[in-house]
């Protein structure tokens, strides 16, 4: 007679097991929160979700966060026509931002000049026209007093827009 060999499985009784399959998501953000929770990587995200009202309706359109650092730098990606008003305006939107963070999160900020997201755009465009005339970049050209700067600032724009397309 040949004797076989049966291997029995021994497993632990269902109450040392648990529920059962559990959610790898679960177990992963406990595991990255404190990580995250360092490099402050939740502070850029609540801020592009909350942007509008954190800046306000204003400067919105002209301004998006892009990067920040560790040491308190924010990189903001600016309307090029804006950024001179942005940088002027720069000790408001680090109160403004601080304020909303709860705590001085950002200390300085950096601009880089280029076109903002263009799920923004639209807003800006259309807020704008309702105000009367042409826009660029989010700037309405209505409110330009010297005609010949206005005509000057349009034509350049339809260069830009005309080599970009």
């Amino acid at each position: 007679m040949t004797k076989q060999r049966r291997s029995l499985a021994v497993s632990a009784p269902a109450s040392e097991r648990g529920d059962g399959f559990r959610a790898v998501g679960v177990a992963v953000s406990k595991l990255a929160a404190p990580i995250v929770a360092k490099r402050s990587g939740g502070v850029l995200a609540r801020l592009k979700a909350e942007w509008v009202t954190i800046i306000g309706p204003e400067l919105a359109p002209l301004v998006w966060p892009t990067g920040y650092g560790r040491d308190g730098v924010l990189k903001l990606r600016t309307v090029p026509l804006a950024a001179i008003e942005i940088q002027h305006r720069a000790p408001l939107v680090i109160e403004r931002i601080n304020l909303y963070l709860g705590r001085s999160a950002v200390s300085r900020l950096v601009l880089v000049q280029a076109s903002p997201p263009t799920s923004l755009r639209p807003a800006a465009a259309s807020e704008a026209a309702g105000a009367g005339g042409p826009v660029v970049d989010g700037l309405a050209l209505a409110t330009i007093a010297d005609p010949d700067l206005r005509a000057a600032l349009a034509r350049f724009a339809a260069a830009i827009a005309a080599r970009h397309n």
